[in-house]
This record gives C-alpha cells, structure tokens and sequence, in this order.
C-alpha cells in the first residue's frame, strides 16, 4: 500500500506539470487555433530565466518565478505580435512551420548564451516529508498546490471578468465576437501572455526535479500535445484530466514495467484512448 501511495504522489506530481503546460498551449488553440509548437520553447526559455534570476542576479526562488513568468509572458505576446499575427489569414500550414521556427531560434539564443551543459536549479523546498513510509518531496507538494491554486485562479478568470469574458467568447464564436466589438488582438495578446505564464511557472515549478538545458522543451511539448489531443482539441478541463492520466500513466508504468519506457507510455495510451474516443475525452471550446 506505501508504495501503491507513493506512486499516486509521484503521478500527482508529473500529471500536475504536464497538465500546467498543456494548459497553455490548449487556450492558445482553443481561442486562436493556433498549434502552437514553440511553447515547448517558452517552456525552456521560462526555465532558464529562473535559473538566470537566482543563479546571476541572486534573488529568492519566488521572485525569480516572477521575473520569468513576466518575462516569458512578453516573449508570447511579441510572438503573437510578430509572427501569428502577421500570419492570421494564411494557409494554417504557414502557423505551424512559423512556430518551429520560433522554437529553433529561441533554442539557438539560449545555446548561444548558456551553452549546451545540463544545470541543476536549486530550490528553498528540497526537503522531503515521511508521511507514515511515504516519502512527499517538499517541492512535489509545492507543484501540485500551485497547480490548483493556478487552475482555480485562470478559470476565476475567465469566468468572473470582462477580459476573461471576452476570451470565452472568441473561443465559443470568433465571428460573433467580432460583431459585438470585441478587439481579437488584444485577446490574442491575452492569451499568449497567459500560455507563456503557465509555462515559466511550469518550468520553474519542475526544473529544481529535473534539469535546466536547451532541449528541455522537446519531450515535454510532445506529451502536452498527446494530452490536449486525449483531452480534446482546446478543452481546458481535458487538458487538466489528461495531464493526470498521462502523469499516472508514467508513475505507474514506469513503476511496475519499466522505467525505461515511461516515455513511451503516453504516446501508447493516445493510441488507445483515441482508437475509443477518436474525439477525445471532452468536446472541443474552452469550458
């Protein structure tokens, strides 16, 4: 039973990231159908932002979460701006190789300045609690209570304000938001700065139980899109929901067949979901 639990607190723990990542890219879709590959590379520049502000400027793990929320947030927006914007009435083909591009030149700048070593992010929640034999990392815990606090917050958001109003209603009926006057760049701009900030909070939340480097972003990014794909293309809850099956999915499996393969189980279990439900779990639109 101890390590039945200890495997739920694991698989808490990875679904709670994966569900964090795959939230931003799945509003971005949802609103903007926009695929974004590049948010794996958000997702690393959020990491190394983290690490930059903690291990070069010297302030605390909050703060550094912070700067590199505020920072990545910015790089979503001027993508937006630069890129999809520019982009919104070409072929869709054009959307996604224009995200790799992004994703290969952000890669391209962080290597230039940090190189390609691995790095370790310290954390002030390295502590581990022995909760009757099972052992709950403190930084673990720290992820999955952030990961509700955040997910209740964003859907406060958009229930409970005009702009998140407004991002509802671009996701429901892009034409008829249009009608009633809503300013689709700014909402556009609202969401990338909202993905971005979910993947350097993500990031920074992880890296201290990971590691810090360039590539970071490109199993990580595959997963998300296996979850929001499970979940169904742009649906919020989905997103959350396959992020824990894929993160038990891996605790689990990893566990009791083999390490070795945990990465390979997510892209199974799409398979079989998919070969079920080919919609998906949940329907399409930002609930």
């Amino acid at each position: 039973m101890t390590t039945f639990l200890q495997q739920v607190f694991n698989g808490l723990t990875l679904g709670s990231i994966y569900g964090l990542v795959a939230l931003g890219l799945t509003l971005v879709y949802g609103i903007l159908h926009i695929p974004n590959f590049a948010h794996g590379a958000l997702y690393m520049v959020g990491a190394f932002m983290s690490y930059f502000f903690m291990v070069d400027m010297g302030v605390h793990y909050w703060v550094a979460m912070a700067g590199s929320a505020v920072v990545v947030a910015v790089l979503g927006i001027i993508c937006e701006r630069l890129v999809f914007h520019p982009l919104r009435n070409s072929p869709p083909i054009h959307d996604k190789i224009a995200a790799i591009g992004i994703l290969l030149f952000l890669e391209a700048v962080v290597h230039m300045f940090w190189g390609s070593d691995f790095r370790r992010m310290s954390t002030p929640f390295g502590g581990v609690v022995n909760l009757d034999g099972v052992f709950l990392r403190e930084q673990g815990i720290l992820i999955i209570a952030s990961t509700v606090v955040l997910v209740v917050a964003l859907n406060l958001f958009l229930r409970k304000t005009m702009v998140g109003a407004t991002i509802i209603a671009m996701a429901q009926n892009r034409e008829g938001a249009f009608l009633v006057g809503i300013d689709a760049n700014r909402v556009a701009m609202m969401t990338f700065a909202i993905s971005g900030i979910l993947a350097a909070v993500a990031a920074t939340l992880y890296a201290p139980m990971n590691l810090v480097y360039p590539a970071m972003g490109h199993l990580v990014i595959m997963k998300a899109f296996v979850i929001i794909i499970l979940g169904g293309m742009g649906s919020i809850p989905g997103a959350i929901v396959g992020g824990m099956i894929i993160g038990f999915a891996e605790a689990f499996g990893g566990y009791y067949i083999s390490d070795a393969y945990k990465d390979i189980i997510a892209f199974a279990l799409l398979v079989v979901i998919l070969s079920i439900r080919p919609q998906g779990l949940f329907a399409k639109g930002a609930h």
